[in-house]
This record gives structure tokens, sequence and C-alpha cells, in this order.
């Protein structure tokens, strides 16, 4: 089965919000080819079907910092009124259930294959921690630059404040 989306595509659209991995409902909207109204109506139809580990609703307040990270300034009334929700792996999961079309599907079994991806990247990650730590015992202090080095390497970016102006 050919891939409808490049699995670039789906990573960019993951972001770690409150801690965990999500894709917003505009995203998996256009992803699946269905209007992001219709994508919330069928999930409020099926509420039950999406616990608070499955989907969140973003404050306002995350909702404007995620775009000013992601995608620069706001362009004005591009993006809705209405704080948008944002589903866990689980919940992306549960969204094929609630959007039975063969498009959704097959989307749906690609976003699932890229979030594993994304979990045996992390684990790979730590495991090299381990050894390199299980390695720096083991040498003397003369290669405590270059462990130290490499150990920052492997730290995720830290993220600096957002350019331009602020109006408080």
């Amino acid at each position: 089965m050919a891939s409808i989306i490049s699995t670039e595509v789906i990573a960019t659209k993951i972001f770690e919000v409150r801690g965990k991995k999500v894709m917003l409902d505009v995203d998996l909207a256009k992803l699946y080819g269905v209007q992001t109204k219709h994508l919330t109506r069928q999930v409020r139809r099926n509420i039950k079907r999406f616990p608070y580990d499955f989907m969140i609703q973003l404050t306002r307040k995350e909702y404007r910092e995620l775009l000013r990270c992601q995608f620069g300034a706001l362009e004005m009334g591009k993006y809705s009124k209405y704080s948008p929700y944002a589903f866990t792996e689980q919940g992306i999961a549960m969204l094929s259930s609630v959007l039975n079309s063969a498009r959704a599907i097959r989307v749906n079994i690609q976003i699932m294959r890229v979030f594993v991806q994304i979990r045996k990247m992390l684990l790979t990650n730590t495991d090299l921690r381990k050894k390199i730590e299980e390695m720096e015992n083991s040498y003397d202090k003369k290669f405590i630059i270059v462990f130290e080095a490499i150990k920052s390497l492997l730290q995720p970016p830290k993220q600096t404040r957002a350019i331009g102006f602020r109006i408080d």
C-alpha cells in the first residue's frame, strides 16, 4: 500500500503540550481530508470515547504560544477563534473509529507508525546516554571534557524566548 502522506509531514505536525506528544485537530482534519468542524462534531458526538488522556482542549494561551513558537507571527483571521483539541496517540487511534472513511483509516495507520518511530528514537537516545555514562566511569579524568560535550549534544535544544516585540 503506497503511503498517502510522507512520514516527515506527519512528524512536523506532532507537538509537545503538557508533557504529551499530540496532534492538533486542524492538522488531523487536513490529513484526513475532512473539515475541522466535521472532525470536532464527530468527537463531541462520541465524547465518551475521548477521556482526558486521549484528548485535551488547549487554553487560548497554550494555543497562542504554540502558534508563535511553531509558525511565527499570527496572521489575522487565519486561525479559529475556538481553542483547538489536541489528541494523544491513543486519541488519534480512537479517531479511526469515529471517522470511518477509507482515507482516515490509511492516514491513521501512517500516524501510528510515526508515533512508534518517535518512541523508538527516544528509547535509542536514552540507551546511548547510559552507554556514554558507563564509558565515562571507566575512563580517567582526561576525557571528562569529551564526555560533557557528547552529553550536551544528546540534550534536546533549550527553547529560547520568542523573537519579536511583546506588548504587556
